[in-house]
């Protein structure tokens, strides 16, 4: 058995699915499910439900009007790998109206939360040195976008 995780959408989730699909890899379009009859948000023959993974993930885009948007209290993880990999996941989440946050959080131009993050910041935040973990935690909350090298420098300056 696998879980699904759905996002409910205003009417664009093929829009959605292309985007993310576009941005990751080993993910794709499966499959969709139109109205065969009027259904609450939907007319006959509309796009109801898109079918899509995202990293070999299932996930479901659904088109159920505009009563639930998207909030920070779900959000996705990007582990990557290193900044190069921060920096162009950031820059094509927050393209096209997406907005930055705080702390490596953003939310992409459908309103959908993610955290632009990478495990080498465990090295920093919770490294042996706990004056070097303060400073490194310290500078982390004034970024907006992740900035590995100057949470280094601020974990190994004392």
């Amino acid at each position: 058995m696998e879980i699904s995780t759905c996002l409910w959408f205003n009417g664009n989730a093929r829009e959605a699915a292309t985007f993310y699909t576009s941005i990751f890899p080993d993910s794709s379009i499966a499959n969709n499910w139109l109205a065969p009859v009027e259904t609450p948000g939907n007319a006959q023959g509309e796009e109801v439900v898109v079918n899509f993974k995202i990293f070999g993930r299932p996930f479901i885009g659904l088109n159920g009007g505009p009563q639930f948007p998207h909030t920070q209290a779900i959000s996705f993880q990007i582990p990557c790998k290193d900044q190069a990999e921060i920096d162009k996941y950031w820059d094509l989440l927050t393209a096209d109206g997406g907005k930055e946050s705080q702390c490596g959080w953003l939310w992409d131009k459908f309103g959908v939360s993610w955290q632009v993050t990478s495990p080498i910041m465990n090295d920093f935040l919770a490294g042996p040195d706990a004056a070097g973990s303060q400073r490194a935690t310290a500078a982390m909350l004034q970024m907006k976008k992740i900035d590995l090298g100057a949470m280094e420098r601020a974990y190994l300056s004392a």
